[in-house]
Order: C-alpha cells, then structure tokens, then sequence
C-alpha cells in the first residue's frame, strides 16, 4: 500500500501529491512490488506520532486486511519513532520514500564505487532508526515474529550503534581513495586536452538512449527508474576536429535522500569539473518544469551551476512542437529517432570554442615552471625550445589565459596580440 500527507504546514516539495504518489508507485515497480491501494489524507500539520493520524491509521489498517497487502510505503519522510509506531500499529513492515529508494539503488549498483556509494547511504539511514529494529527483537528479546513491539536491550543498541559507525568510517574513507583515483584521471584527462561533457536530469530522462545514439555505446537503456547508476564515459566526435568526453550520471528524483546525494558526490562531484553539463528534459512527461526545477537544485548542491549548461528537451517527437521552449542553449532533440542530434553538437562545439582559444606563447627559460602550468591548465598543441626560449602553442582557457597573458607571442612592433586565437 502507498500511503501519502499533503499538510499545510509542510513545504511544497515534502508534500504528497497525486504526481508524486504516482512516482511513488513507479519507484515500488521498479524494486519488485505491486501497489494494491493509495492513500493520500489531507491536514493542516502532521501527527506527531504516526503522521497521518488515528483514524487514518485504522482505515489503512483495514485496507491492509482486504487487501493482503504485506508492506506499507510512505511518500513522506517518517522518522524513526514514527516508522516504530506506524509498524507496531500495522502489524507489517512500513517503508517511507528514501528507504525503497536506497533499496532500489542496492539492487542497481554494479560497479564497486556505486556498491560502496548504496552501503554508506544505508548505514547512515539506517543508524538513527536502529531502535526498535525487530532482528534486535528476535536477537535480544526473544520474541518470534512480533514487529517493533519493544525494543532491544541498550548494551546491543550501543553495540550496534558502534559497529556502524566504524563502517561508515570504513566507507568514507574507501569513498575518499575513489575520489583521489577520479581525481588522478581527471588530470590525465586534462592533459590530452579532452573537454568533458555530463549528461544530467531527471530519472528516466532519456539519458543513457542520448548517450547511446551519440556514441554508439550500447548501454541498456530501458524505461524504468534509476536504470543508470554507475557513471559511464565514452568518445564522442563533436566536430570535424574536436573530440569530447561524454559521461552519464545517475538520475535525479524529487524528494532524494540527503545523505544520497553526499554518498553519491564522488560521483557527482565530475560535474564540477565538467566544461558543459547537457541537463536533459523529459518534454513528454506533464511534470517537467518541476522536475527540471528539481535537478537544477541538485546542480547548484554540487556547486556546479557556473559550468555552462545546455537545456535538452529529449522525446520531442511526442509532443506538439509548440510547447518545446526556444532559445539560446535550448536544443529540442529525440534521442530515439535521431532528430535534432546534428544541432545539439553544434551547440556544444560553440560553447567549447568559446571556452578555449588556442594562442602561441614564447616563454623565457627563467620561467620554464610555466610550462608545467599549461600541461595542468591546458592542452599543450606543441613546444619548441629556441636560443632565446621556449615556443608553446595550446588551447587554453580564460582562467589560464589571464595568467600568462604577459607570454603571448609579439607581433612586429613589440605589441601583444592580446591573446588572438590562431
């Protein structure tokens, strides 16, 4: 059964809606279930004890016994009290929003960064709402089958609350050598010279079909929330001359856990560091503008929302083209029949070439180190060492540029070419 609290009292994005109900019950599919019943109460504040009330307690309660229903999902965040009593009350396992997600991301994760990024997220879910918890029960009390009825002794709960802990510890730190490893790619990367672009949006986006028909990849792309979760990268040719990273990331979802998204950051953290984040719209879902308002919340969490971005209004070929927004780095595309593709590049070689100019730079031997800078910084096209120096052609970007703006190469009569792109 999934049940839902639209108060007044709440924020709009901790409201239970229709729509978000209906997200819900995709989410429940996609982890193996089949939702049998909704509920959605409307109040002025939540019940301190179980959220939605008594009496409403009861009617799901009886619904529950019509139904043989053997699971309770909430579209709100509960707390741990009110996940104990709401289970002591039901009599069957009761489950809010963030935990049937960290259940579904279990089950998708496949690479050893994305198991290790669920494993953190659940212990850190799981360590404020350890009492109560009924394999204690059975452990510590000796009861057989009883849900949450009382709670384990308080040597094993600290016990317990130990041993996670240190497995977070544990995590945190395997999640950190993760990061340093990206890290060290990250600036092999850069030295190639090779611009990264990251596909972001909403859950069932279209992402992964997009990189697919860019790149050929051949990445499963089915319909169904959070099919991606390990971040993929391939070769893309953006124009005649330019060849770009391109990495698909996990979906984002209204209402996703906190300390999912901090899990998560190794990952995500690539968007920082990305030269254009292509953030791709589902135009045929109803709910876009609040799902790509959603994502661009995410964007600016990661701090990221300085990285230009290009608005991608994916399955176009589904809608009137009417309602597809126009505009600057607007692309209305369908990543499944190919139409709008050949603009989408362009607009991503444009934002490149504007990012980078490729300047001659003659460097005297004194200040040699600079050259170590423009490996960092840029992509070194070629280096020649002269009698009186050192000749360095590069594709740099304006940061860079500023920095060794006084190296640019002289044209006659002693002035600088102000950084002219050859």
């Amino acid at each position: 059964m999934l049940v839902g609290l639209w108060a007044e009292n709440l924020s709009p994005e901790e409201r239970a809606t229709d729509e978000s109900l209906k997200e819900l019950e995709a989410l429940l599919e996609t982890a193996g279930g089949v939702s049998v019943a909704t509920v959605l109460q409307r109040r002025s504040s939540p019940e301190p004890r179980t959220l939605i009330g008594d009496g409403k307690v009861q009617e799901v309660k009886g619904l529950l016994e019509s139904e043989g229903a053997k699971l309770v999902v909430f579209d709100n965040e509960l707390s741990p009290s009110q996940m104990r009593a709401l289970s002591e009350d039901l009599k069957v396992r009761v489950l809010d929003r963030s935990s049937l997600i960290l259940d579904i991301f279990a089950q998708r994760a496949r690479t050893k960064e994305g198991r290790l990024q669920v494993e953190l997220a659940q212990y850190k879910y799981l360590l404020p709402r350890l009492t109560g918890m009924w394999t204690h029960l059975e452990r510590q009390a000796g009861t057989s089958g009883g849900i949450g009825l009382r709670g384990p002794g308080e040597t094993q709960l600290e016990t317990d609350r130990r041993h996670i802990r240190r497995k977070i510890a544990k995590l945190e730190e395997e999640l950190e050598e993760v990061r340093r490893v990206r890290a060290t790619q990250r600036r092999l990367r850069e030295k190639k010279g090779l611009p990264v672009v990251a596909l972001v949006g909403y859950t069932n986006a279209g992402k992964s079909t997009l990189l697919n028909a860019l790149t050929g990849a051949g990445i499963p792309a089915r319909n169904r929330l959070f099919d991606t979760l390990d971040t993929t990268t391939r070769l893309l040719r953006a124009g005649e001359s330019l060849e770009v990273l391109l990495s698909d990331t996990v979906g984002f979802i209204r209402k996703l856990p906190h300390h999912l998204v901090e899990a998560f950051k190794a990952t995500l953290e690539e968007l920082q560091y990305a030269d254009v984040i292509l953030h791709v719209i589902d135009i045929s879902n109803p709910d876009w503008p609040e799902q790509a308002e959603v994502v661009n919340r995410l964007i600016a969490e990661l701090e990221a929302e300085s990285t230009p971005r290009i608005e991608v209004y994916n399955k176009c070929d589904l809608v009137p083209q009417v309602i597809v927004p126009r505009g600057e780095r607007k692309v209305a595309i369908s990543a499944r029949t190919g139409a709008g593709l050949d603009q989408l590049l362009q607009e991503i070689e444009s934002i490149l070439a504007a990012a980078q100019r490729r300047v001659a730079l003659s460097i005297p031997y004194a200040d040699s180190a600079v050259v170590d800078r423009l490996y960092r910084e840029g992509a070194v096209l070629r280096v020649e060492y002269g009698e009186e120096g050192i000749e360095v052609e590069a594709n740099l970007r304006a940061e860079t540029l500023g920095k060794v703006r006084q190296y640019l190469a002289h044209a006659e009569g002693g002035e600088a070419q102000g950084g002219e792109a050859l």
